[in-house]
This record gives structure tokens, sequence and C-alpha cells, in this order.
């Protein structure tokens, strides 16, 4: 088994034989490519199968959509990206806090772990931060915790 980075001090997960899928938002693109770079990479170093991929206009639809996978049972996990960067209005508290709700019942309700690597950041600035490479990527700590999650539920 391999280490989900070198850098963090996390268990090694085998990715081997999970099926995953990803789901990613396409507002704030640049930051979203990134943070999916990071989760690809880690599972891939992880040896885990390349996820489903699917892309979804923004934050507030990766709820439905990863509810329309997860309720497939098709997946040991599913992990969504996005990235909601506060604005002038409080327009992003309202889409940041559904989308919390959404993907927490998603994994409620269908017992698949539902993983958030959505992004709720102040700046862009702050946004960059987190999803440039090396350990601080959100999406390659999102994928950490997917490993984790999917070979453990395969456990219980």
């Amino acid at each position: 088994m391999t280490r989900l980075d070198s850098s963090e001090p996390t268990l090694p997960v085998d990715g081997r034989g999970l099926s995953l899928a990803v789901v990613v938002a396409r507002f704030n693109l640049e930051i979203t490519q990134k943070l999916l770079t990071g989760c690809l990479g880690v599972l891939e170093v992880n040896g885990a199968p390349p996820p489903r991929v699917v892309w979804v206009p923004g934050a507030f639809e990766l709820p439905v959509v990863a509810q329309r996978l997860a309720q497939t049972k098709k997946y040991d996990a599913v992990i969504v990206l996005g990235c909601v960067i506060r604005g002038e209005t409080p327009h992003d508290r309202y889409i940041c806090a559904e989308t919390a709700r959404g993907v927490g019942r998603v994994a409620l309700d269908t017992g698949v772990p539902v993983v958030f690597g959505v992004l709720t950041t102040l700046d862009a600035t702050q946004a960059r931060a987190r999803s440039g490479e090396g350990p601080g990527n959100k999406g390659a700590e999102a994928a950490g915790a997917a490993l984790e999650m999917g070979r453990l539920m395969r456990t219980l």
C-alpha cells in the first residue's frame, strides 16, 4: 500500500478495487479543475481505478447528482468538488448551507459516503491557496477521505 500523501500524517489506504465517483462544479473552473487534479492524483497514487467524473454547473447542483450516483449503489464513495467565494451579497451563504445540507442528506439517505470537497472561501486568494499543488489541496484531501471511507464501509 502507498501513502495518501507523503507529507500528510495519514494511514495508507489501498484504493485497489474501490469504485468512486467525483462530481465537479464548473463554476469557478480555474479552482475546481485544480481540486479535481489533486483528487485524481491521490486516487491514482493509492491504486484506485479511475473514477467516474461528472460535471455540473455549480455547487448547488452537486447534491442531486451525488444522490443519483449514490442511489445506483455502484460506488463505494462519491466525492463532490466545488468552490464558492464570498461576494458582495449573502448569496454565497445560501449556496454553501444548502449544498452542505444536501450532501450530508445524500450520504445519510443512501448509506454511501459523500465527501464534501467544496471550498467556501472569503476571496479568490484563499481559494487558490486551497487548490494549489501540494498537501493543502482540498481535492486531494477529499480523495483521501473517500478512500478511507470507501474501504471502511466495505468492512462494516
